[in-house]
Order: structure tokens, then C-alpha cells, then sequence
């Protein structure tokens, strides 16, 4: 049995139902059961992962258990021990490409994530343990850029130029389902990306060309992106990490790996791809 924190997020849900595909006993831990929506044959159970003991029995059986830091917050090393105890085998953590980078460059942190909590738990856990570092998801173009194309036919963003090799989250999960099931990345932190790098305008190239819009990219100065942001509901550190972050690394080309096709034996998928199966979401309103 394998269980899943995070089991209805980004990364969580297509791997519940990559494992389930593939016939491997899965437990599908999330906070609302009612939200949850997983393939026949997967078993869904109720717990709040940051409360590790309160969910120990849900670790009954289990073997192998993907943590997920959004999910389980500040106690992922509590979760791990509680694993250990329970007789799990195997850590699989979601961490991210940055995880080394100063904390103050990991917007991320300022909605939740603890990846390099994650990540050194697993590590320090005693158990098998493999710890995975994706680079920025395409799904981020939704809660970033979505509501603004709903409204009209232009993003207002920061630094036009800056690169990413965004990665499609389903790759990942697909990766994940590896490694919570085999032993080729047993101990190792494999930066996961797409196959290809993409400024933020051409990001915004692609999304025009699958949905046939007339789009544009408004290149805004740090303080109207401060005020974009907070229109977003996000605090405002968040803003402040973005523009650092974009500042440190401006110019410079992202880190391009071949660990997905490698592991998964067929090409990554495209920006393209991830924007073509999600064109929906960028539809005027």
C-alpha cells in the first residue's frame, strides 16, 4: 500500500491515478473526502496530515508514503518519524528545484510550502528515500495569469525575458509513481523539467496561439506588480520574493535535464502540451 499526502493538489491527484492505472494499491490521504474524485479501487481516508500522530492509523499496511510540504506544513519531520514508527519503507518527497537557494528566492514559502523541510526530513529519516525537485509548473500560468485573461487580452507581469523550464505536473506525478515504486532513485534528488526553456512572453505566445487570441505581455514595474499581486488575495512578501528572484537570476539561462524522459522512456511534455489540454482556463470570460 502506498499513501499520498497532498492526494488532491497539483502533483497529487494525477499521481493517485497514475498509480491506480497501474493497478498498485493506493490510499489517498486529503482533508475533504467529498472533494476527492479518485479512480475505482483507490482508497480515500479522511486526516489532517500536519497532525502526523492523529493520522497514524491511516499508516497501517503502508509501505511507501509521498509527502507532500504544502499538505503537512511545518511538521514533515514529525510526519517522518511517525512513518518510521509505523513501519514505512520508503520517503518520496516533493521538494522543488530552488530548495537550496536563500529562503528570501522561494516565493512559494510565503503560501505554505516547506520543500527544504521536506526534503531533509526525508533525508535524515533513516528510511529509503528519494526527494524530488521540479522546476515551476505549467499549471502556474492559472492562478497567475488566468483571472487576468478572463478580463481581457493581456498580462501585466514582471520582467518579460525572464526563463523558466516549467515542467507539467503530470510528469512529475508520473515520476513520483516511479519512485515510490522501484529502486532507481533511491537516494537522490532528480531536478525535474521540461523540454524546453520559455520567457514569460513567450509563455504567453503559446497560451494565444492553442486559444486563437489576440494576446499581449505588458511588462509592469515592480510596484504595480506589488499591487497585482494583492489584488490576487496573496500576501506581500510573495510579490517581494517574485521580483528578488526574477532580479537574482534575470538573464540567466534555466537548468535543463533530461530526467524525465529518461525515467519515464518517452519525451517530456511541452509548455504546449500542459496549455493545449488546460485551454479552457484561459478562455475571455
Amino acid at each position: 500500500m502506498i499513501l499520498i499526502t497532498g492526494a488532491t493538489g497539483t502533483v497529487g491527484r494525477p499521481l493517485v491515478a497514475a498509480l491506480a492505472a497501474r493497478g498498485v494499491p493506493v490510499r489517498a490521504l486529503t482533508r475533504d473526502p467529498s472533494q476527492a474524485r479518485f479512480p475505482s479501487g483507490v482508497e480515500v481516508v479522511a486526516g489532517d496530515p500536519s497532525r502526523p500522530d492523529s493520522i497514524a492509523a491511516h499508516l497501517a499496511g503502508v509501505r511507501a508514503v509521498f509527502l507532500n510540504s504544502t499538505a503537512i506544513r511545518e511538521a514533515t519531520g514529525e510526519f517522518a518519524e511517525v512513518a518510521k514508527r509505523c513501519g514505512v519503507r520508503r520517503l518520496v518527497a516533493l521538494a522543488a528545484y530552488n530548495v537550496d537557494q536563500d529562503l528570501s528566492l522561494q516565493p512559494s514559502r510565503y503560501v505554505g510550502d516547506r520543500n527544504r523541510e521536506c526534503e531533509a526530513a526525508v533525508e535524515a529519516s533513516g528510511l529509503e528515500w528519494v526527494s524530488l525537485r521540479p522546476q515551476v509548473y505549467a499549471s502556474m500560468a492559472v492562478p497567475l495569469w488566468a483571472g487576468q485573461l478572463r478580463l481581457g487580452d493581456t498580462v501585466d507581469w514582471p520582467y518579460a525575458d525572464f526563463a523558466e523550464a516549467v515542467v507539467d505536473p503530470r510528469d512529475v506525478a508520473e515520476v513520483a509513481s516511479h519512485a515510490l515504486t522501484s529502486d532507481g532513485l533511491l537516494g537522490r534528488r532528480p531536478v525535474l523539467t521540461g523540454p524546453e526553456s520559455l520567457s514569460h512572453t513567450g509563455m504567453v505566445r503559446v497560451i494565444a496561439e492553442v486559444t486563437g487570441r489576440r494576446l499581449r505581455y505588458r511588462e509592469s514595474t515592480p510596484v504595480e506588480f506589488v499591487g497585482r499581486v494583492a489584488s490576487m488575495g496573496l500576501p506581500p512578501e510573495i510579490a517581494a520574493s517574485f521580483v528578488a528572484r526574477y532580479a537574482a537570476f534575470d538573464g540567466r539561462a534555466p537548468e535543463l535535464t533530461d530526467e524525465v524522459p529518461r525515467l519515464l522512456g518517452r519525451s517530456a511534455r511541452s509548455y504546449r502540451d500542459w496549455i493545449t489540454d488546460h485551454a479552457a482556463a484561459f478562455a475571455a470570460r
